[in-house]
């Protein structure tokens, strides 16, 4: 199935040298890729090899999100900026409310790591290629993660799209199904015309004829009929393919759009019109979805 959606979110963790790397990623529509991480400082000679990672994975997408360094509990003591004085002022803070709430007093050191205000892993700009890995290793788990939620989002999207090309494919046949019944009806109305204008009168079979044959070749449908016939087949193998379609899709919508459009100013019926205007209007909702599409 290559239908996958362009929202997503996903977390990742990496953990090595007495540190851990947690990358956040979410994904909403745009039409182009466009990416902004937030690194620290120290690692920022790696946002590049960042970008690289996410554009080799997203196709299309806003990205944003983060990637942290935190001290794990075995790393507590090394390479670590601690602000003492806001750790205390935290601790008798949080210990007085839970005298006041009655509440157990489960402040630990690794409760302190997780307040990275207070605990900084000193990450020097040296270091920054030795940790290369773990912010890779960090970024793909969150990619993997990003793109769990964006295949399911995916699912439901392909689902809700076959449906809907299926009723326009039903509103199409209805089309095709009126279609010779407009010269017909038209045939009944220019000989009443006709009739009306020479005072009862039957037309000369020749006028009639000629008149009939422009009028049929003005309102001919079957060439729009058969491409759309066409583009129903090319996005059922979309949806069922296996590379990304979002944007072929969104282009198909717009060659739909102009077969059913030539389609109503041609046919010249009123019941050719409605179904042109009920064509048109799950067509809207197609685009929307295809636009969800990566």
């Amino acid at each position: 199935m290559s239908v996958s959606s362009m929202t997503g979110f996903g977390r990742g963790e990496a953990h090595g040298r007495g540190i851990k790397v947690v990358a956040e990623l979410s994904v909403v529509n745009r039409k182009q890729f466009d990416c902004h991480v937030s690194l620290p400082r120290e690692l920022a000679s790696l946002e590049a090899r960042v970008h690289e990672l996410l554009h080799a994975a997203i196709r299309r997408g806003h990205v944003k999100g983060s990637v942290d360094v935190a001290a794990t509990a075995s790393g507590a003591t090394a390479g670590l900026d601690v602000d003492l004085a806001l750790a205390r002022k935290r601790v008798a803070a949080l210990r007085q409310v839970a005298q006041k709430l009655n509440l157990p007093d489960d402040l630990t050191i690794s409760k302190l790591l997780d307040w990275h205000d207070v605990v900084k892993v000193a990450t020097p700009l040296q270091d920054a290629d030795k940790l290369q890995p773990l912010v890779e290793q960090a970024v793909r788990a969150a990619l993997a993660n990003v793109e769990v939620m964006r295949r399911r989002e995916g699912l439901a999207l392909a689902k809700d799209l076959t449906a809907r090309f299926g009723r326009l494919q039903k509103l199409a046949a209805a089309i095709r199904q009126r279609a010779p019944q407009v010269v017909k009806a038209y045939r009944k109305t220019l000989a009443a015309r006709l009739a009306v204008i020479h005072n009862g009168a039957k037309p000369e079979p020749q006028l009639l004829a000629r008149e009939l044959a422009l009028f049929a070749d003005r309102c001919d449908i079957s060439e729009e009929l058969t491409r759309l016939e066409s583009h129903f087949a090319q996005a059922a193998g979309l949806l069922t393919g296996k590379e990304s379609c979002g944007r072929t899709l969104d282009f198909l919508c717009q060659e739909f759009f102009r077969e059913i459009n030539t389609i109503g100013s041609k046919a010249n019926d009123a019941k050719i019109a409605r179904l042109v205007v009920a064509f048109k209007s799950e067509l809207e909702a197609v685009r929307e979805q295809a636009q969800n599409i990566e």
